[in-house]
């Protein structure tokens, strides 16, 4: 048993421990005159001696039912408690101590707001590691339309939901020690099987096969790195990505659809129903903030909007909406937009109400830095305030640039200014 944890504040249960305690001091206390035992003589004389003047012989009885009421409220208000910790995680208690981490993590599920982020790629797991200081009400929702690489080999030869973006935000909300990350994140070099593939989509897609669930699987590796939040996939089916250009071609598989000198119309789902979890739909219901992005437009951000339920329910929902636009265009997919390109895409696909706000960078970074990117077909994102407005978005800029030898969000500053946000209008 992790004894520690069970003294942890505010866990509501240490309370009752005390009550029980003290119960069992009183019936020494009242048993003491009786067997002679030295239990702080001083305080055991004066406390009978004062209920001598209260209750007179019948003191040490009056003590000792005092006490003996005293351990069983205190062994029924912490059974108690552990039936809301049951009822409130809709979870079976087991005698191997689950109970004890349900308990762990409603208390530490008490500090921060509740905040829905939706992505994939390294631009939600750069995020997440800045929200996750203040905050363990988080949670990633994470595109699985990923055919590429690692994840997309293991799709096609296990039959699982890709597991690359997932790792990736487990990573970026682990608690554990820096050598957990590294292991999660080590890539094979060596020639073979495994080359290529990450220690970690190996790990989540072995969890799969023992628990027959890519959700259990999920939520196991949440454990092992003991996560601050959850990460959840966008949907349990399998889905692939397609995309239709302005030229009316089509492709499908979302490591083919970025494509130089070809302007994206729109993308789209296989099958075009597959709908989202409960546990997604129940994360945006109680939402305070709604985060759309940062990360690749059309094959990050929209795959999760496009998943049936998820668009419809964050238009239902009161929370604070935003989206953070990208800091620079990406080739292949978002070459020449401005920040009311990136909205207006959004729009069109998922129809208005899925944010309120967009955030942009207005930091353009050293002209080193920017060379370099513009080498890659990669520049600034401007921000066009007027056709934003037009659009019924509000614009919130910042300086939200990293000071590193990359143009990329500070995950930091982007945390401190989506939790300003959350403060000013929540």
């Amino acid at each position: 048993m992790n004894l520690p944890k069970w003294f942890f504040p505010g866990l509501g249960v240490k309370r009752w421990f005390l009550v029980i305690i003290f119960a069992f001091i009183l019936i020494s206390v009242g048993i003491t005159p009786l067997f002679g035992f030295d239990l702080s003589i001083y305080v055991t004389e004066q406390l009978l001696l004062m209920l001598n003047g209260l209750f007179g012989q019948q003191a040490g009885f009056v003590l000792k039912l005092t006490a003996s009421f005293m351990i069983l409220a205190g062994i029924s208000l912490t059974y108690y408690s552990l039936l809301k910790i049951r009822a409130e995680f809709n979870t079976h208690i087991t005698p191997n101590g689950e109970i004890l981490d349900l308990l762990y993590e409603k208390r530490r599920s008490n500090k921060g707001p509740e905040i829905v982020a939706f992505g994939g790629g390294t631009g939600l797991s750069n995020l997440l590691r800045g929200l996750k200081t203040n905050s363990d009400n988080l949670t990633a929702v994470v595109t699985v339309a990923d055919d590429g690489g690692s994840s997309g080999r293991l799709r096609d030869e296990m039959g699982i939901l890709p597991p690359g973006d997932i790792r990736n935000c487990l990573v970026a909300l682990a608690d554990r020690e820096p050598l957990m990350e590294k292991l999660f994140q080590h890539r094979f070099e060596s020639e073979g099987g495994l080359e290529g593939h990450s220690f970690g989509n190996l790990y989540i897609a072995a969890m799969t096969e023992v628990l027959g669930d890519f959700e259990e699987a999920v939520r196991a590796s949440s454990k092992v790195l003991a996560i601050r939040g959850k990460v959840l996939p966008a949907t349990n089916e399998d889905i692939k990505l397609g995309a239709v250009y302005h030229d009316q071609e089509e492709r499908m598989g979302e490591s083919a659809i970025p494509v130089y000198d070809k302007e994206i119309n729109k993308v789209f789902l296989y099958p075009e129903n597959a709908s989202t979890t409960p546990e997604v739909r129940e994360s945006i219901r109680k939402a305070d903030v709604l985060v759309i992005g940062p990360g690749s437009l059309y094959t990050s951000i929209l795959p999760n909007l496009l998943v049936k339920g998820i668009a419809e329910e964050i238009k239902k929902s009161d929370a604070l909406k935003l989206y953070i636009c990208n800091v620079m265009t990406q080739p292949g997919e978002t070459d020449g937009y401005t920040a009311a390109d990136h909205a207006r895409a959004i729009i069109d696909h998922c129809g208005r109400g899925v944010f309120d706000y967009i955030v942009v960078n207005n930091s353009q970074g050293t002209p080193e830095l920017r060379k370099r990117y513009e080498a890659e077909g990669a520049y600034p994102v401007q921000i066009d305030h007027q056709r934003i407005k037009r659009l019924g978005v509000k614009v919130i800029e910042a300086d939200l640039l990293k000071k590193d030898s990359y143009l990329r969000h500070d995950p930091e500053a982007l945390a401190e200014l989506i939790y300003k946000l959350n403060k000013k209008y929540n």
